[in-house]
């Protein structure tokens, strides 16, 4: 390296430097960070809008395969459809995942058809009562169906909840929140049950 070069090198180290350093501050701040996170919340959260959606779509076939039910029942089944009808009905956009109350109508919605579901399943519990069940051999793989549905939803808000956790954290601690502030960004909401228990499954298993 000739002298001259030699000399540009030296002159434009600091540049270098600085920037490099400027850099990283930014990325220690959030600047990047902190909108990684939310979008990663947010493709988190149309994964749970998906899996209730597919829970959705089995619905009607549920209610085809269980049209066996004594009239006297049918309002169970008519109440899996109705509470089917709203849950579709509220849907959360990426740009609501900060508001509690849009989040927390989502939530009941989703936990009144998982209550109807496993009111449903108990209506089939009795299967001397519909023996013609036992031959439908489309229930049993609705059965399964349904029941992986609903491991596939838990996964989802599990995922979803810690990239909101993950998220939220880099909102309100140091030095990311300086980024955060920057970009005006809010923390997201979290998924909740609504009401004890509606976290948990509803299973059809052993009613057929």
């Amino acid at each position: 390296m000739s002298a001259s070069s030699a000399a540009r090198v030296t002159r434009f180290a600091p540049r270098f430097v600085i920037a490099a350093t400027a850099a990283a501050s930014l990325s220690a701040c959030g600047i990047n960070s902190v909108p990684t996170a939310q979008e990663n919340a947010k493709a988190k959260w149309a994964d749970v809008q998906a899996a209730f959606q597919e829970r959705a779509n089995l619905v009607p076939n549920l209610a085809s395969v269980a049209k066996g039910a004594a009239d006297q029942e049918k309002g169970i089944l008519v109440g899996v459809v109705e509470a089917r009808a709203k849950a579709t009905s509220i849907q959360i956009k990426a740009d609501d995942l900060g508001d509690p109350a849009k989040m927390a109508e989502f939530s009941a919605a989703q936990n009144q058809l998982s209550g109807s579901l496993a009111g449903f399943g108990r209506l089939l519990a009795n299967v001397e009562a519909y023996p013609q069940l036992k031959s439908i051999t489309n229930y049993q793989m609705l059965q399964s169906q349904l029941e992986g549905q609903e491991n596939r939803i838990r996964v989802t808000i599990r995922d979803y909840n810690e990239a909101v956790r993950d998220y939220n954290t880099r909102v309100r601690t140091f030095p990311e929140m300086i980024g955060a502030t920057i970009r005006g960004a809010k923390p997201l909401v979290p998924y909740q049950a609504a009401t004890p228990g509606a976290e948990v499954a509803p299973s059809l298993e052993g009613k057929i």
